[in-house]
């Protein structure tokens, strides 16, 4: 016999089991409905047999006529009986004494007989209902006592209705019960292949393992790609935070279902995230690290967003325009040192050896003093190589760099200091070389454990109206660089200094542009470092 395979879409097993759920509940109802209907239908007729039977014993004359006819066929209590039994249509109608014998029965045969069933009952005083079996078959019955004027029990009468007639009856309202079931199983028929042809084009007819594979590959994929995933729902809950996305943003599986605005921040990666801010591609900074943001709607109203880190390509940007700054001053002191040799030799050719000593001790001690006092005053390596550099960037582009303060050489966060005076620095010289004077100044002050650096410049300054601006990601007043975006060095000061629970403020400077103050808490190592008076180094 050839098996019978189940069906391995989705939709075709929703649909057998939802045609089996509403057949076989359809079914159960029927048959509730029944039960109690048969045993209603019983009810009623034992009671009318019952209401036959008290009819009957009270009928004028019927206890005298038992008393003084005698149990034979045709006597008055039998002619009586069928007439009874004619008008009301029961099966029978038999009258008995107290011995049992019957004075009537359909059968005439029967007259004087002993009843078939047990009539004790009725004989001492009690109305009886039941369905029981007699010489005429199963029947609903009810026996009543019959009494004599003054009260005293004679007989008994015994009133029978076909049974058959009672299960007729049921049988007759079986086909309505079945109409009204095949009409609510057409329905639900009709209602369970709607669903399952909704959920044919929802699921596009996939096979459960199908899906349950996809799902698979989904979180697989997910998890695994390097590149952050965020799904929101209508609502701006998280439905769904990869693995790098939680790096990225400083999330973890506990945040999923919360709201965007628990989890995160009020800033712009928040703002992107929840649609507020348009467009493709957009530039974020979270954590010091910078991020490219793309934010897709979905059709049930959420979006998913994917974040990109450039924190690394962002670092080689800028290393490329330092490198670039740093080619241009080497071009320059090319150009110089070639001046400063042509110089050396005309001395010497001209025989005035004392001159060029003193010519070369000026030029090269120059430089060695700026180091110097830089290494001095600034012990930290890398802060010093920063400012030694820039030093020569600024002396190469017509501006006066003045360094000024101690520090320490015991930074807590080095590479996070040298970042944030890194960026400071090139925006202060890019914007005091337009000036007719240029100068920049440096401020370092080391009040206990917390650093208070100062950048102001002698550019244009920054209008009151758009000192809040300038620490917004991707806002710029400057044209684009090689690796195609600015706006991002101020917001990663501020966001470095922010997390050491410090703070970053643009104002009018004494130089005439800006100065931007940033105040870095817990940032030198508890050393016993005392405040002092801060020598100035001029480069």
């Amino acid at each position: 016999m050839p098996r019978i395979s189940r069906p391995r879409r989705l939709s075709s097993q929703i649909l057998a089991v939802q045609l089996a759920l509403t057949t076989g509940v359809t079914l159960l109802t029927a048959a509730l409905f029944l039960a109690p209907l048969s045993a209603q239908l019983d009810d009623q007729a034992m009671r009318r047999a019952l209401a036959i039977a008290q009819t009957t014993a009270a009928e004028p004359g019927m206890a005298r006529q038992l008393v003084t006819a005698r149990p034979v066929p045709g006597n008055p209590v039998q002619r009586d009986a069928q007439r009874i039994r004619r008008a009301t249509g029961a099966e029978y109608v038999v009258l008995m004494d107290r011995r049992g014998v019957r004075w009537s029965h359909p059968d005439p045969d029967r007259i004087g007989e002993r009843v078939s069933t047990d009539p004790s009952a009725a004989l001492s005083g009690r109305e009886v209902m039941e369905i029981d079996r007699g010489t005429l078959g199963q029947t609903a019955r009810g026996k009543v006592p019959l009494r004599e004027p003054g009260g005293r029990i004679i007989g008994a009468v015994s009133v029978g209705i076909a049974y058959e007639s009672v299960q007729d009856r049921l049988i007759g309202s079986v086909p309505g019960i079945l109409a009204y079931a095949g009409g609510a199983l057409a329905v639900g028929a009709l209602a369970a292949y709607a669903v399952s042809r909704r959920l044919q084009r929802r699921t596009r007819d996939l096979a459960i393992s199908d899906i349950g594979a996809l799902l698979d590959e989904r979180e697989a994929m997910l998890h695994s790609i390097r590149e952050g995933v965020v799904a929101l729902d209508a609502g701006g809950r998280l439905r769904l935070v990869n693995d790098e996305a939680c790096r990225l943003l400083g999330l973890g599986p506990e945040h999923t279902g919360r709201p965007l605005s628990e989890v995160l921040p009020a800033g712009r990666t928040a703002d992107v995230l929840a649609g507020r801010v348009a467009g493709d591609d957009l530039l974020a900074v979270s954590g010091g690290r910078v991020l490219v943001v793309n934010r897709m709607p979905t059709s049930d109203g959420g979006a998913v967003a994917t974040l990109r880190d450039r924190t690394e390509l962002e670092r080689l940007g800028r290393e490329l325009d330092s490198t670039h700054g740093l080619l241009d001053a080497l071009r320059a002191q090319d150009h110089e040192h070639a001046n400063r040799m042509h110089t050396l030799l005309g001395l010497l050719e001209l025989g005035m050896a004392n001159e060029a000593l003193e010519y070369v001790t000026e030029t090269v001690g120059g430089h060695r003093h700026t180091a110097e006092e830089v290494a001095a005053h600034i012990r930290d390596p890398l802060l010093a190589a920063l400012l030694v550099g820039k030093a020569t960037v600024a002396a190469e582009r017509g501006v006066g760099l003045r360094v000024a303060g101690t520090l320490p050489d015991t930074v807590v966060d080095p590479r996070g200091l040298v970042t944030i005076v890194g960026n400071l620095l090139d925006n202060a010289l890019d914007a005091a070389a337009g000036s007719a004077r240029g100068a920049v100044e440096v401020e370092f002050t080391p009040r206990g454990r917390t650093v208070v650096l100062r950048v102001s410049d002698s550019g244009p300054g920054v209008p009151e109206g758009s000192r809040d601006l300038v620490f917004t990601d991707g806002w710029t007043t400057k044209p684009l660089p090689a690796h195609g975006k600015r706006g991002l060095g101020l917001p990663l000061v501020r966001r470095l200094a922010e997390r050491q629970g410090g703070s970053a403020e643009v104002s009018q400077g004494a130089l005439g542009g800006a100065e931007f103050t940033v105040v870095l808490p817990e940032s030198l190592e508890d050393d016993g470092t005392r405040d002092g008076p801060a020598p100035e180094q001029r480069a």
